[in-house]
């Protein structure tokens, strides 16, 4: 089955004439406006931690709280965001991405500062304190939804159109650059933002992030934009898209159960009930049709694998930030732990394409994802160190380490859904891939807000690593049935000079 898979690929590759070289100018202009759209939304990853622990001390339930609205909006609205990609052109996406994103990620910065400048407010007026508290909830939950719409947009269709007739090497060292561009903002921006916190304030590091939103939205139009009117294969793509939407849909197929219709011999069908009409009502809407394709794809549980790595606290996302700043480790430290994490997994984007090479996505994706599960033990062993600071650097390098196998593995798994699912459902695909992940991710909130005394932090842990095994059981399973077999212990020298004979 991999190998029918990967003929396919090669023999789309064929089909199209040998593309002319990409413009230079118009590659470097794609990482560039990528790097600031992502760099905004790292930073506000990062601090929004940081700011809920401080308006909330000795507890994680603001944080929580924040995480629960944002991948909960993510999961609901994530298809959603992937239908209307699809059905959009290119330039409309534009707009709507950088547009929302910034203005989002302006009004929660905003809402931020006001919060701060007043620390008492919770206990003076807290109808206010809660007002704003919902305003920075949605607004920051609207900025991840738009970046959503952007990381879809250049992730899964820009990349793999613009490598389109370039021989196949030419998309795995874009998704490397892609990831090593969203890795370096994931290093950079926590280790910037720990030192204005750090050394001028929270408010400092609030009016910092508003004020970048403000000023970049336009220079990644931009560049966005010089970026498409550059490369020819993006405006055909577009021009596709445009004949797709112009088309009149086709016939929806009737999925409802001919046991559930009562038909007269030769008559019309007679009159359904309510219930009837609402189910249909559902099963034929975008969000069902979104699942639906998703499962239908080959890919569907490297897929699921690759979302239940989201069910976890094991990385340098709110919940772990806000509970280390609780533990006592000083904010520049948390940023450059963060930083090194980044690093290691920048070092995966260097890594991934050699391994490739020599194996294939499918085979890279198996051993990376148990290298980062080995790491992770690091990280269960914290819960029975004797000093917390112990625990919090055993913590803190588990993580870290787990980086290279994790990253490579999130690249291992983009790949295969690049070259297996065709060009009409990848924003489709894509939104959904999100939303799932988003679902696991407000699964490890909603234990947040259950577990928000960070004194409980281990059960979040054991969790955690829990949901990571299950998901390299479920893409071993897939490995094996495509391959029938796991290991090619034929190729291993030790096993051949005592058993080949």
């Amino acid at each position: 089955m991999e190998e029918d898979a990967e003929t396919r690929v090669l023999l789309s590759n064929e089909d199209h004439e040998e593309a002319p070289p990409l413009p230079r100018s118009m590659v470097v202009s794609l990482y560039l406006g990528y790097f600031l759209a992502r760099w905004g939304a790292r930073t506000w990853e990062f601090s929004v931690a940081l700011y809920m622990i401080y308006l909330w001390p000795n507890s994680l339930f603001l944080t929580a709280m924040y995480g629960a609205v944002e991948s909960g909006s993510t999961a609901i609205f994530g298809p959603v965001v992937g239908q209307m990609i699809d059905g959009m052109s290119y330039v409309k996406v534009l707009r709507l991405w950088l547009v929302t994103q910034n203005l989002s990620f302006i009004v929660a910065g905003g809402s931020i500062v006001a919060l701060l400048l007043v620390p008492d407010l919770k206990s003076h007026n807290f109808h206010l304190f809660a007002t704003l508290i919902v305003l920075t909830n949605l607004s920051g939950a609207l900025g991840v939804l738009s970046t959503l719409a952007g990381t879809i947009l250049v992730e899964r269709d820009w990349v793999v159109v613009m490598s389109e007739g370039h021989p196949p090497e030419v998309l795995t060292n874009m998704n490397a650059v892609i990831r090593s561009i969203d890795l370096s903002s994931k290093l950079m921006s926590p280790v910037i933002t720990g030192m204005i916190v750090s050394f001028v304030s929270l408010e400092a590091s609030a009016i910092t992030f508003a004020a970048w939103a403000t000023v970049t939205v336009w220079i990644e139009y931009w560049l966005f934009n010089a970026v498409y009117k550059g490369v020819p294969a993006i405006v055909q793509s577009d021009e596709r898209r445009r004949l797709r939407m112009s088309q009149p849909q086709r016939e929806k197929t009737d999925i409802t159960s001919p046991l559930l219709q009562k038909t007269g011999e030769d008559g019309p069908r007679s009159k359904r009930s309510g219930n009837m009409r609402i189910f249909e009502k559902i099963s034929e809407s975008s969000f069902i049709g979104a699942w639906r394709n998703y499962l239908g794809q080959e890919i569907v549980l490297p897929g699921i694998a690759l979302a239940l790595l989201f069910f976890t606290v094991l990385s340098y996302g709110t919940l772990m930030t806000a509970t280390l700043e609780w533990q006592g480790i000083p904010t520049y430290i948390i940023g450059l732990g963060r930083g090194v994490s980044a690093s290691i997994g920048l070092a995966a984007t260097v890594v991934y394409p050699i391994v490739q090479s020599r194996l294939s996505p499918l085979r890279t994706g198996l051993w990376s994802f148990w290298i980062q599960w080995i790491c992770l033990l690091l990280c269960v062993g914290s819960i029975w160190a004797a000093k917390q600071a112990t625990q919090s650097y055993m913590l803190m390098a588990g993580v870290a380490t787990s980086r290279l196998g994790l990253w490579m593995f999130d690249l291992a798994v983009i790949q295969q859904m690049q070259d297996l699912v065709p060009e009409p459902d990848r924003c489709v695909v894509g939104g959904v891939q999100n939303s799932l992940q988003a679902a696991l991710d407000l699964m490890a909130n909603l234990l947040g807000i259950i577990v928000s005394d960070p004194k409980d932090f281990w059960i979040l842990v054991l969790f955690s690593f829990g949901t990571t095994s299950l998901a390299g059981v479920l893409y071993t399973v897939h490995l094996y049935r495509i391959r029938k077999h796991i290991f090619h212990l034929d190729k291993i020298p030790m096993w051949n000079n005592r058993f080949g004979s």
